[in-house]
């Protein structure tokens, strides 16, 4: 084991993640605020003994009001989520809204009835807030990879180094020449007087075959891209996700010069503003 990557393994971090990064509050409170008139008018189901009966009065005044009915069991509309009905047919969830009679068994099947009549729900606008930080925290993981980007161009910018995010490879008639028809995406690039840096951000904090795959991948983009006069590829990892996948990072440090971790990165920054 190089002493480079010996190097670079060490100071891995467990989480990029910061206390703010954790629950997106303003999406969570948009997202209750957009469906609070209709979860409202839902509260007339609370504590109801006859919820047929209940649902058939809210239907006579609002029917729209049950198109939100999804969110209580912690489904997105947008999801299109299906479920087999009592006559064995695979139906979308929103099936269940078109009457009352498909709302109160909606209601009945799915647990809400009883869970309703108990009271066990004081406030559908509280609860559903409760259900949108639950379902915000499933969304950590498509955040991960924005909150190290974002981390990277912060150092940038406290460097004075200009650059420009989310650039395609067909931005570059020389790289498409290496790299073929496929279309690349790079987080990041950085020109100077001398050199074009094509850069690559992510962060593992597990295992699994995503951070095998994406060695393999860079291992072979790399060295096309620095063939090239004028480009360079860099790579900025980290998390300790690496720690369970080194043999691929390791042979991915032999074949690609310019790989950092945001600790080592102020070695880049360090080579650019030179």
């Amino acid at each position: 084991m190089s002493g480079r990557f010996q190097d670079f393994l060490q100071p891995l971090k467990e989480t990029h993640f910061a206390l703010k990064d954790y629950v997106d509050f303003d999406k969570v409170i948009a997202n209750v605020d957009s469906i609070s008139i209709k979860l409202n008018q839902l509260n007339y189901l609370i504590g109801q003994h006859d919820m047929a009966e209940a649902v058939s009065k809210l239907w006579n005044e609002n029917p729209k009001a049950f198109s939100v009915l999804d969110i209580l069991i912690a489904v997105r509309s947008k999801d299109n989520k299906k479920a087999i009905d009592e006559n064995g047919n695979v139906v979308s969830l929103t099936s269940y809204f078109e009457s009352p009679q498909q709302v109160t068994e909606f209601l009945d099947n799915t647990g809400l009835t009883e869970v309703l009549q108990s009271k066990q729900i004081k406030n559908l606008v509280d609860y559903v807030f409760g259900i949108e930080v639950g379902l915000d925290s499933n969304a950590r993981k498509n955040r991960g990879g924005h909150i190290m980007e974002k981390l990277v161009a912060d150092a940038f910018k406290s460097n004075d180094i200009e650059f420009d995010q989310e650039v395609y490879s067909s931005d570059f008639p020389e790289i498409m020449k290496v790299l073929g028809t496929d279309k690349k995406r790079f987080d990041f690039v950085i020109k100077t007087s001398c050199k074009t840096y094509l850069i690559e951000v992510n962060f593992y904090s597990g295992g699994g075959s995503k951070p095998n795959e994406v060695a393999r991948s860079y291992t072979e983009i790399g060295p096309r891209i620095n063939s090239v006069s004028g480009f360079e590829f860099v790579w900025i990892t980290d998390g300790i996700g690496w720690k369970s996948a080194k043999n691929k990072l390791e042979e991915a440090f032999a074949y690609i010069p310019s790989i950092y971790n945001l600790t080592t990165l102020h070695d880049f920054i360090r080579q650019i503003k030179e």
